[in-house]
């Protein structure tokens, strides 16, 4: 109908320039494109002879009666995350894991999760329990008894629906929802997003946006998968997996309005902490058996794992053999205390990129000591030989400190640019209530003219096309002046005279060993790095950028790897004195 009464009206928008008119429910004609409203309405003729082809005015409201598609359709809250689910896996896939992951793998734990939570493969989905609360608090409107009591359904009832595994998902059994239809939200678009609160997140598994990560990183840790989950949440920074304003993409009949807007909607990123506790969770509620196990041949285990950050961190190869000897020694190469046991007490830590972050930095602390003093003074030595020109170039640890920190400071900056830049808003305007519908999208037409008219006042140039996804995100060049590589670099400066492999440093410093409670190592570093030297901060900042992670937490994984290195007793010694203690433990590597 619209068609046919904005055919005849071809000027352009007077904001957008372009002609695609409506009409709305008054009358009046809008822009489809920009939504801005004129005051053109609409042109009405009556068969009377005194008013025959005169023009009146169309006031009355409801006369346009919505399609199917403007109404949308009874939706659950798992039926948006399965389709969340399903992008994040489409993208996950075309970064070359193994095919398995989506179909098999994702798919079995969303089912499993989806038939443990009761929301779908069970006689009795959690909406029936929903409306028996409802039932029961309109016959005791009196009492003050909270929707949070779902314990005070029967055990029996709550088992009787987890019996049958052959009643489909929810989101694709039901053609009608059980529930009538005066009890569907009026503030939430879906149908149980009144009843998505996060004080039962503890109790029931409630989903979230993290919580779509953590069955992706779960599936990729059952597979082995060389994707970890530093590099999968910085993928999800980089945008190439779909994690931000995901909502804006799903089909026209899930209306997103009201409750379900604070739900799907995110403003910040998640951590890798907060990550690996979503997967511990959700593993223990799916009871899940114990993982596959992490061989020597595996790409997560520390041997192979520590190749890649020594390739990205620009440090020489001979490095590795090293490496292996402290991996060895301190037993983090062992399958037991790498494979992931959901029922094991205490549960392992599944963050092998953290693990494997401080395994490198302990062997740089072995071999340059990072002192201030010991790795400068070899540096000039270095330089020296390096003058003749003989044989194989020697590691020159300043060299390299300048390079890297050339790098690091442009990344950095480019990080923060691109979270200045980032556009936490979506195109598509989301409404919390019908009142506010009029002043949402005013304040959005508002805003794109603003940022039209400062791009043309400020000639910005567009931004550069979004680089394809890359395990690295340094690359060297050994022909390069400004990245030059160092990979192939001898250490010889740093060994004894006529030894092979014995190093020339016999000291290793260390702060307090005291193993700490979890609240206290958060502040762990800030009270010792005053005191720490310069060459390790750097290198702690420079592995906490390239892994994304809080440098506090990696600093408490170098302490737990020293701990494990030394076996010694930490001393008691007031926290945040400088301490140290020389060990010969050069010769045991």
């Amino acid at each position: 109908m619209d068609e046919e009464d904005t055919r005849d009206y071809r000027e352009p928008c007077a904001q957008c320039s372009e002609v695609t008119w409506g009409i709305t429910d008054e009358g009046k004609f809008y822009c489809r494109s920009c939504h801005n409203v004129i005051e053109k309405t609409k042109e009405v003729t009556t068969a009377d002879s005194f008013t025959a082809n005169a023009r009146i005015f169309s006031i009355s409201k409801g006369l346009r009666k919505k399609t199917k598609l403007e109404q949308g359709r009874e939706w659950y809250l798992c039926e948006g995350f399965q389709f969340i689910l399903k992008l994040q896996a489409d993208a996950i896939q075309a970064l070359g894991v193994c095919p398995q992951f989506k179909d098999e793998i994702l798919c079995n734990f969303w089912r499993r999760y989806l038939h443990k939570s009761r929301q779908g493969y069970t006689k009795k989905p959690l909406e029936d329990m929903m409306r028996i609360i409802k039932v029961s608090e309109s016959s005791q409107s009196s009492d003050s008894q909270s929707l949070d009591g779902w314990s005070s359904l029967s055990e029996n009832e709550l088992e009787e629906g987890q019996s049958d595994e052959n009643s489909g998902p929810a989101s694709t059994s039901r053609s009608r929802s059980p529930l009538s239809d005066d009890f569907t939200s009026v503030c939430s678009g879906s149908v149980d997003g009144r009843f998505h609160r996060p004080q039962r997140q503890r109790t029931r598994m409630l989903l979230s946006m993290p919580m779509t990560l953590a069955f992706c990183s779960m599936s990729l840790l059952w597979l082995r998968e060389s994707i970890t989950l530093s590099e999968l949440l910085r993928f999800v920074v980089e945008g190439h997996i779909p994690y931000i304003n995901v909502y804006q993409s799903f089909p026209e009949e899930l209306k997103l309005y009201g409750k379900d807007t604070h739900i799907f909607r995110v403003d910040s990123f998640p951590s890798c902490e907060s990550i690996q506790q979503h997967i511990y969770k959700i593993a223990a509620f799916l009871d899940l058996p114990r993982f596959p196990e992490i061989t020597e041949n595996c790409v997560l285990h520390p041997n192979i794992l520590c190749i890649k950050y020594l390739m990205e961190a620009n440090l020489p190869d001979e490095i590795h053999s090293y490496i292996w000897r402290v991996v060895k020694r301190t037993g983090m190469g062992e399958e037991a205390s790498l494979t992931f046991d959901p029922l094991a007490k205490p549960m392992i830590p599944i963050n092998y990129d953290i693990k494997a972050a401080s395994i490198v930095i302990v062997t740089l602390k072995l071999i340059f000591k990072l002192d201030d003093e010991f790795e400068w003074s070899l540096s000039n030595d270095a330089e020296s030989v390096n003058r003749n020109k003989e044989g194989v170039e020697i590691f020159n640890f300043r060299k390299w400190y300048k390079t890297m920190k050339q790098a690091l400071d442009k990344a950095s900056e480019g990080v923060e640019e691109d979270v200045a830049r980032y556009m936490w808003q979506c195109k598509k305007p989301i409404f919390y209530s019908s009142k506010t519908r009029s002043v949402v999208v005013k304040k959005k037409r508002m805003v794109v003219n603003l940022q039209q008219q400062f791009k043309k006042l400020t000639g910005s140039v567009p931004r550069t096309p979004q680089q394809p996804p890359s395990s690295f995100q340094f690359t060297w060049d050994e022909e390069s002046q400004d990245k030059p590589c160092f990979h192939g670099h001898s250490l010889r400066a740093f060994l004894k005279k006529g030894a092979v492999c014995e190093l020339l440093n016999t000291g290793y410093w260390h702060t307090a060993l005291k193993q700490c409670r979890k609240e206290y190592c958060k502040g762990h570093l800030q009270l010792e790095e005053p005191h720490l030297p310069r060459s390790y901060i750097f290198i702690l900042n420079l592995f906490s950028f390239m892994l994304k992670v809080d440098s506090a937490l990696l600093h408490a994984e170098v302490h737990e790897t020293e701990r494990l290195l030394l076996k010694a007793k930490a001393p008691t010694t007031p926290s945040g004195k400088r301490r140290r203690r020389v060990l010969h433990l050069i010769p045991c590597l």
